[in-house]
């Protein structure tokens, strides 16, 4: 039963949620993800979290980016670091737990229930500190890959696991608008020099959860 006093707040690491939809094969629609949980209760806020990689010329994780912004969410972004690991390989390192940590603790005295869009074991200890300040940690991650795609001990410390796959009906986008996105192309602009529409109109019922984050959790590129 819909508790409709509980205060939510949704804290999505955009990378990790990317890579699990990806590894279960469906795309995000973030726009039902959005009416989901405020239908669940009172949704205080929903942060969205990403690195960005800033000298490209186009990026296609920024008309996503865009859509959110105008959307009712919260993104917040921070620029990656380029560097070269021990064996030549380039590697672009985005990491963005500290942003959503601090975040969390901010707001943690004005919501009951906080849903992590995560599997990084790393999140543990914010998970435990949350609980200590009354808050039921929800964490919404996979099981059903090989391997897992949440770390064991996370899934451990939340109050409750979600299998990303359970949530499918009610927050992924639905294949026939795949299809017909893969025929017709995208709708939102290629690159530079083209049409710019304005994120309400591009993306009206297309949110583009199909894109990559650019960079994942572990530095290396997409």
């Amino acid at each position: 039963m819909n508790n409709t006093q509980e205060r939510i707040a949704l804290f999505i690491d955009g990378a990790n949620l990317y890579a699990t939809a990806k590894s279960l094969g469906f795309d995000i629609d973030y726009r039902k993800m959005l009416k989901e949980y405020q239908s669940r209760g009172y949704l205080v806020r929903a942060f969205y979290y990403t690195a960005l990689v800033e000298d490209q010329e186009y990026s296609s994780i920024r008309p996503l980016i865009d859509w959110l912004d105008y959307n009712g969410y919260a993104v917040v972004t921070k620029p990656t670091k380029e560097f070269v690991d021990s064996t030549g390989r380039r590697k672009v390192k985005g990491n963005m737990d500290i942003e959503l940590a601090i975040d969390a603790m901010e707001l943690a005295d004005h919501i009951s229930h906080m849903i992590l869009f995560s599997g990084d074991g790393d999140f543990r200890s914010l998970v435990e500190a949350m609980q200590r300040k009354g808050v039921r940690v929800s964490v919404v991650s996979t099981v059903s890959t090989q391997p897992p795609m949440v770390a064991d001990e996370l899934r451990r410390q939340a109050d409750e696991f979600v299998d990303l796959v359970t949530l499918q009906g009610k927050i992924g986008r639905d294949p026939s608008e795949r299809a017909v996105r893969s025929q017709s192309g995208p709708s939102y602009p290629a690159g530079p020099g083209a049409p710019r529409q304005t994120p309400q109109q591009g993306f009206a019922g297309q949110t583009p959860g199909f894109m990559s984050a650019g960079v994942n959790n572990q530095g290396e590129e997409e």
